[in-house]
């Protein structure tokens, strides 16, 4: 993707290469896991991870920090992850006022190994997640190795863009009150019932992705939407449940299926149209 010489955003703080050490949800082992699989291009901790936080949060916290100097590689990444970011802005404040909307910027917290956020405690084994309680986009970049090398999905920047552009949805979710009115309605259904509407809550932040990449195609190179697409299709629940446990529970889906994942992107990026996003109308 062309992005050198453009806008980096205010509204990143890099916490790369600070250790602090505290309570630190997901660590390691079956917790870690299963975070893991909940929350690959997580949605919103408060819905997804926010009881496993609560029940996992054992340790009390200290004050202790440790800092190291980032290596070249992860200061390149940092300016094209906040280049990015500034993207995600710049676009979705032209789309409210073209729909004589006002849009909030969110911010974004890039960290190492573990973070505080208003959601809870979470360590890298979250992945990519938004939280609404204090509107940040936090995101620990080892997760793009992982992605890349455990779960097939192709390398290159647009990956690291895509799951950028997914947050942000969930952020654009929380602005217009649809996350809301989720949970609300998830409070009062069962968890096969309340799943459904986790599914079509991503698949709406895979859309708002592929409105954000329409948007911004005269930056995009002639691999890029292709990396997308590789990235959505790694992190389909029937793509992970079969990796992981060898057979899928259509069940306990969260995310939404490869091909559901790709659609959606498509979607966006063909329409570039917020109005043609109504993800819980097909899915119902």
């Amino acid at each position: 993707m062309k992005w050198q010489g453009r806008r980096q955003s205010d509204n990143v703080e890099d916490r790369r290469g600070m250790s602090t050490g505290g309570k630190v949800v997901a660590g390691g082992g079956a917790i870690g896991i299963i975070i893991l699989l909940l929350n690959l291009f997580g949605g919103e901790t408060g819905q997804n991870i926010g009881n496993l936080l609560e029940q996992t949060q054992t340790q009390q916290t200290t004050t202790q920090t440790e800092q190291r100097e980032l290596t070249q590689e992860e200061k390149v990444v940092g300016e094209f992850v906040s280049t990015m970011f500034a993207d995600n802005e710049d676009t979705w404040q032209k789309i409210f006022q073209e729909n004589n909307m006002e849009y909030r910027f969110p911010k974004m917290v890039m960290f190492t190994d573990a973070v505080e956020t208003a959601c809870g405690s979470a360590s890298a084994a979250s992945g990519p997640f938004y939280c609404p309680g204090d509107e940040k986009v936090y995101m620990d970049l080892a997760f793009f190795n992982e992605l890349q090398t455990r779960f097939g999905a192709k390398g290159g920047d647009f990956a690291i863009a895509y799951v950028i552009a997914h947050e942000v949805g969930h952020h654009i979710q929380t602005v217009l009150g649809t996350s809301n009115k989720v949970r609300q309605l998830q409070s009062k259904m069962n968890q096969i019932q309340g799943n459904k509407l986790s599914v079509a809550l991503e698949l709406q932040a895979d859309f708002y992705a592929g409105v954000w990449a329409r948007y911004n195609q005269q930056n995009l190179d002639a691999d890029d939407i292709d990396e997308a697409l590789s990235a959505a299709e790694a992190v389909g629940d029937d793509a992970i449940q079969e990796r992981m446990q060898g057979h899928v529970e259509p069940e306990s889906f969260t995310h939404g299926t490869s091909e559901q994942r790709k659609y959606w992107f498509m979607k966006g990026y063909k329409t570039g149209d917020i109005k043609q996003g109504d993800t819980f109308t097909e899915l119902e």
